[in-house]
């Protein structure tokens, strides 16, 4: 198997082992209490927020300028709310399950998708430069994948859908990380700036996705503090995960 190819399957089994491991939780989420689901949903939350805070936004810093982070935040941003405005019609329309939930699944695995690309870039860029380099790098982005699939099969099990519908999908935004890969593997270190826009436009649509739809779900589904709560702990817990790899 050529360099190429092996690089391209390597971000292909990181981006789905790592959300299909945080997927996985489908399966355990028989017939959780509200008050459960708003926590983990918090939780989730809390997860994202300091993965973006942490990973995405400073790594985008160290490959591109101020100005061009910003405009890709605010892109990224721009682009969730656009695809926010089109799951909403068209679940509008349907009468399966919970549309609400499902939509904030449906968008927060597009998301996971999007920032799943340039991660494989980094990997695949990683491994032209130096093997060891590939090597940590997808350790570690499958590490930081997990709470991503935890966060997009919550709202999913919730609307409705079955525990290996949910599992599947969450495989399948991880899948986008091997076509990074390929593309990475190609265009090597001259990728760097490439990528670092492309992390802070990930960044922009999953900022926009936790604070515009899985903080707002955890609190209709429980008007409690406990979803506040487990969202601290979670940012707290996304900290150590980041600073730990």
């Amino acid at each position: 198997m050529s360099d190429l190819w092996r690089t391209t399957l390597i971000g292909l089994m990181v981006g789905m082992i790592g959300t299909g491991l945080g997927g996985s939780m489908a399966f355990l989420l028989k017939n959780p209490s509200k008050r459960f689901l708003s926590g983990i949903i918090g939780l989730s939350s809390g997860l994202m927020v300091a993965i973006v805070t942490f990973e995405l936004i400073p790594e985008a810093f160290m490959l591109g300028g101020t100005i061009q982070i910003a405009v890709g935040i605010a892109i990224g941003a721009f682009l969730a709310s656009y695809l926010d405005i089109m799951i909403s019609h068209l679940y509008k329309k349907s009468l399966y399950g919970k549309p609400g939930f499902i939509k904030t699944g449906v968008l927060l695995g597009v998301g996971i998708a999007l920032h799943n690309f340039p991660e494989g870039l980094a990997i695949g860029s990683g491994f032209v430069a130096q093997s060891r380099l590939g090597v940590g790098l997808a350790i570690v982005i499958a590490l930081h994948n997990m709470p991503e699939g935890l966060a997009m099969v919550t709202p999913m099990r919730v609307g409705g859908y079955s525990s290996t519908k949910a599992f599947l999908l969450t495989l399948a935004a991880g899948a986008p990380m091997g076509l990074g890969a390929f593309v990475g593997a190609f265009i090597g270190t001259f990728a760097y700036g490439f990528i670092g826009v492309c992390l802070a436009f990930a960044g922009g649509t999953m900022l926009y996705i936790t604070f515009g739809e899985l903080i707002p779900r955890a609190k209709d589904l429980y008007g409690g503090r406990i979803s506040t709560i487990c969202s601290i702990f979670g940012f707290i817990a996304g900290m150590l995960i980041s600073k730990s790899f």
